[in-house]
């Protein structure tokens, strides 16, 4: 659980290096409030009120459907408002552990503003993405480079300070 929370504590930090297990465990940590709170969202929400989608004519029913029936229920609304407040607490952490991602790569943080803007065009922003997860994946530069010691050393007390 260190590794998930860890960009929370290190919020405002856009200096030093992040290691791959704080990036991605910080990714999972998202995903899994993502499935909880949306799925529990959904699996609140009213039903039809016949309990069935189909109409029995071929088509679905427009009225009482799935996009109605979550608005109906205060409980699934209550968890879309808190995810939504999650997110927004999760996009400074995000955006830092991976600027700190790229700077374990000896990367400038700037790239980061460059896969931003390829992802708004449309083939390159697929390629874009991909590249910046292959970056994410890949190990960080061994020992120091010019944005900090290396975070894997246990024998440096200026990793995390």
């Amino acid at each position: 659980m260190r590794w998930r929370i860890l960009p929370f504590k290190r919020y405002f930090d856009f200096q030093g290096r992040s290691r791959r297990m704080e990036f991605w465990m910080f990714q999972l940590l998202n995903l899994c409030v993502a499935i909880l709170v949306v799925g529990s969202a959904i699996a609140l929400a009213p039903t039809a009120s016949d309990g069935n989608l189909y109409s029995g004519d071929g088509a679905f029913e427009a009225s009482g459907g799935f996009e109605s029936n979550l608005a109906d229920s205060p409980m699934s609304m209550l968890l879309f408002g808190l995810y939504g407040i999650y997110v927004l607490a999760a996009v400074i952490p995000s955006i830092a552990v991976t600027i700190r991602r790229f700077h374990d790569r000896d990367m400038s943080g700037w790239w980061y503003l460059g896969f931003i803007v390829a992802s708004l065009i449309p083939l390159l922003g697929l390629i874009a993405g991909i590249a910046l997860i292959v970056i994410m994946f890949l190990p960080g530069t061994s020992g120091s480079n010019r944005f900090g010691p290396d975070p894997k050393d246990p024998y440096d007390e200026k990793v995390f300070g």
